[in-house]
């Protein structure tokens, strides 16, 4: 399948052609968005106001009132959603749909990258983990989600879809937490909205070049297996500007960009957030 930055986006496992989902306004709450497993809600409410989902809370609005909240792959049926300002409540219950998610076959790959299990690499694989933690750690006071997300690549072939069961050289592994999208060596990657670089750095053992972007609230995107990163943590990226190259850098078999997106320690479909 090859698509281009207009295109309609292959999320969750199945094409979805129909128009973001909404909840109806309740008394200052306002919710559109993809309401399905690895998709999200997007948010208008008081300016400030604490967020709380399932009574747990988890973000606050911006000064505008806006925010997001996601749901894991494997979200519960149903999630509420609640607003707090002062002594004003406004809450909405969620139903959310199961996503459908295919299992795929990787063979070829270094059996290091699969199973390792030298002292040495294990090591270095702990201490590559903590520093990708602080990067994904980040809570800018923006929501430049807000405007949705163009696609990282101008033209790609999706090879893996996102949240599909993985099969390494025969042996079942976690589920894909990226959506792979197959293009040349050296092809520009750029930033799908507005962000601040959280982390940038290349020789990662499973990621090999990685860039990790937060575009507001905790919602940050990564972009795995780079030929060339030219961005450095810190700095602010526009929509559009470009942060690196593809490759085929890591854990990888060729040439393709791995885009993932996390809030908040939950696994999120990036594509679902693509403007269709």
């Amino acid at each position: 399948m090859i698509l281009n930055r207009r295109s309609v986006v292959l999320g969750s496992g199945a094409l979805l052609a129909a128009g973001a989902a909404q909840a109806q306004d309740d008394e200052g709450l306002t919710l559109t968005g993809r309401f399905v497993q690895g998709g999200h809600a997007l948010g208008r409410t008081w300016p400030r106001a604490l967020i709380f989902v399932d009574g747990e809370s988890l973000t606050a609005a911006s000064a505008d009132g806006v925010f997001i909240v996601g749901f894991d792959r494997d979200a519960a049926g149903s999630v509420q959603v609640e607003a707090r300002l002062g002594g004003r409540t406004a809450r909405r219950t969620l139903d959310i749909a199961r996503g459908q998610f295919p299992s795929t076959s990787v063979n070829g790959l270094p059996p290091s990258t699969v199973e390792p299990s030298d002292p040495e690499l294990l090591a270095r694989i702990q201490r590559e983990i903590a520093i990708k933690t602080e990067g994904f750690a980040s809570r800018i006071d923006a929501d430049h989600f807000r405007d949705g997300f163009d696609w990282p690549l101008e033209a790609f072939r999706v090879t893996s879809r996102w949240g599909s069961q993985r099969i390494l050289n025969g042996t079942p592994a976690r589920p894909h937490y990226g959506i792979d999208l197959a293009v040349p060596q050296g092809t520009v990657i750029r930033a799908p909205a507005a962000g601040r670089v959280t982390f940038a750095r290349s020789g990662l053992h499973f990621e090999g070049g990685l860039v990790l972007i937060d575009h507001g609230q905790g919602l940050i995107t990564a972009y795995l297996h780079q030929s060339r990163i030219d961005v450095v943590a810190g700095q602010e990226l526009r929509r559009g500007e470009a942060l690196g190259r593809v490759g085929m850098t890591g854990r990888a078999t060729g040439p393709h960009l791995c885009w993932r997106m996390k809030w908040r320690d939950r696994n999120l479909d990036p594509s679902l957030l693509v403007k269709t």
